[in-house]
């Protein structure tokens, strides 16, 4: 079957929601070295809550980005780690990650260049 992205029908959209979020990316990133527990993420995902970690993490355990190991164990354990197509996506996100950090600096000059064009142009009320 052909897929394409383009098509608002298409499943590979699903896809694209999914490894377009911010918390997808910081989350695969962050289990790039490992299986690590809720908590541990949580901490290393400054301003996530947990409500959607949990959210984003059952959705990367649904489409097969994230394996789920529960240990019985009191209180329960649980741990997170990336699968083999998971892992296809840490280089993809690092370098985003990397652009992100490099150009920062020349997006927040380019948004305040454009505020200020903006505020300028503005209607007088």
């Amino acid at each position: 079957m052909n897929w394409d992205v383009y098509n608002e029908k298409c499943p590979t959209r699903i896809v694209l929601d999914r490894i377009a979020d911010k918390w997808t990316v910081l989350i695969v990133v962050a289990l790039e070295n490992g299986t690590k527990r809720f908590g541990e993420l949580r901490r290393e995902i400054g301003g996530v809550s947990q409500k959607m970690l949990t959210q984003t993490l059952r959705g990367l355990e649904r489409d097969g980005l994230v394996t789920r190991v529960v240990y019985a164990s009191v209180p329960p354990k649980v741990e997170y780690s990336l699968t083999e197509l998971g892992r296809t996506l840490v280089h993809i996100f690092e370098s985003v990650r990397e652009w992100a950090e490099r150009n920062i600096e020349d997006v927040l000059k380019a948004q305040g260049d454009y505020d200020t064009k903006a505020a300028s142009e503005a209607p007088d009320e």
